[in-house]
């Protein structure tokens, strides 16, 4: 499983992300998504744990506070969903 961490500064780092998640428990895993187009951050992360306990806590804990001027959005990430719909996609 992860972490959504959504409303994130587009400054953020990976360093950053993992110095604040390492407090409940050991960080695997961040990815920090960026704009196809610019490069520039898209304002949001994952981020995995070595447990579900550990995840838990961190969302507890993280969820609606304040973090570099913003107030995180952080709970359980909502598995990818398949787009359809599209250029190449005929009926």
């Amino acid at each position: 499983m992860s972490i959504y961490v959504g409303n994130l500064s587009y400054e953020v780092s990976q360093e950053d992300l993992s110095e604040v998640f390492n407090e409940y428990g050991t960080v695997k895993r961040i990815h920090i998504p960026s704009d196809r187009e610019t490069g520039r951050p898209r304002g949001f992360a994952f981020v995995e744990m070595e447990s579900e306990a550990n995840e838990d806590k961190a969302i507890e804990a993280l969820d609606g506070a304040e973090w570099m001027d913003r107030q995180l959005k952080v709970n359980k990430a909502k598995p990818r969903e398949n787009r359809s719909g599209g250029r190449n996609n005929r009926f």
